[in-house]
């Protein structure tokens, strides 16, 4: 989707910067500057917006050739930004009757070939109404059933549908998920029997078949949990200027470093990496990381690369 951000609050008025957003494309343009082959399925308007949703996917090096053109008049989705409060931003969705909205078992299936490793889902997708939930579906059936792995970030987005009916569309996915990855506040959605203890929350998704969960903590890191048991990372330190997108640049770390063979522990610290990287700069995708550039944390601060 097309994402506006406001300098200030909305209702004030004043200039807007253009680009594009949306969980997935993040995931997508974080792993492909990381050296990754990835390919993004999915639907856009066919207007101004959805050309500059395809032209930035290909200008980051993320193969388009399987989105689909909407031709119906459905537009292009938007989301709009506003800071309110230091790092706290407010969000305003604009998807209800856009083309993404309307994406198709038929849109998607076709982009899973054989040479496909992972397919990457998020809770959003689902929630923009009954085709793409369907779609989500049948993606992860067809992916499980290909030996392909799958990943489902829960991504809540509670002005897009309710915890209740999240959880009733998400838990189906469950069996056909092989890597789970939610903040401590989505494990909830995801379990049949809300708990509130999370290593009883963990255990039930193991159980259901789930080879790996990840808990994304924000400031304090991240755990990996499997049924060997847990892995803790700290979170990188870094000033923070905005949050946004910081969850699915962990995600592109995560999925980069089991693409490349790296245990546990190693995807956990390229994950909190990546998404030191998204909350030191402005924008959803913007300051994503290449490969060359992961070592930068570990020079000395004030230095200057010349």
């Amino acid at each position: 989707m097309a994402a506006l951000r406001a300098h200030g609050a909305l209702r004030l008025g004043g200039s807007l910067g253009l680009s594009v957003a949306g969980a997935e494309s993040n995931v997508a343009i974080g792993l492909a500057r990381l050296g990754h082959r990835v390919r993004w399925a999915g639907r856009v308007g066919a207007d101004e917006l959805g050309a500059l949703v395809l032209r930035t996917l290909r200008a980051e090096g993320v193969d388009t050739s399987y989105a689909v053109t909407d031709d119906t008049g459905r537009p292009t989705g938007l989301l709009l930004t506003e800071p309110r409060l230091g790092t706290l931003t407010r969000v305003s969705y604009y998807r209800a009757g856009s083309a993404g909205s309307a994406v198709s078992p038929a849109d998607v299936l076709p982009a899973l070939d054989p040479g496909t490793r992972i397919l990457h889902l998020t809770g959003i997708t689902p929630a923009l109404g009954p085709s793409a939930a369907e779609a989500t579906l049948a993606a992860a059936t067809t992916a499980r059933e290909a030996g392909i792995t799958v990943c489902l970030d829960v991504n809540h987005r509670s002005r897009l549908w309710t915890s209740d009916r999240a959880r009733t569309v998400l838990r189906p996915l469950l069996a056909h998920t092989g890597l789970l990855i939610a903040s401590e506040d989505e494990l909830p959605l995801v379990q049949e029997r809300p708990d509130a203890d999370e290593s009883k929350a963990v255990h039930s998704l193991l159980a259901a078949g789930v080879n790996e969960v990840v808990v994304k903590r924000g400031a304090r890191g991240a755990t990996a949990f499997t049924a060997d048991g847990a892995t803790d990372c700290a979170a990188r330190q870094v000033d923070a200027v905005d949050l946004v997108g910081a969850g699915d640049a962990f995600v592109a770390g995560y999925l980069s470093g089991l693409l490349g063979g790296a245990d546990i522990p190693a995807r956990l610290h390229r994950a909190v990496t990546t998404a030191a990287f998204a909350v030191a700069t402005r924008g959803d995708w913007e300051g994503l990381p290449t490969q060359d550039e992961l070592g930068l944390f570990d020079q000395p601060d004030g230095t200057t690369i010349r």
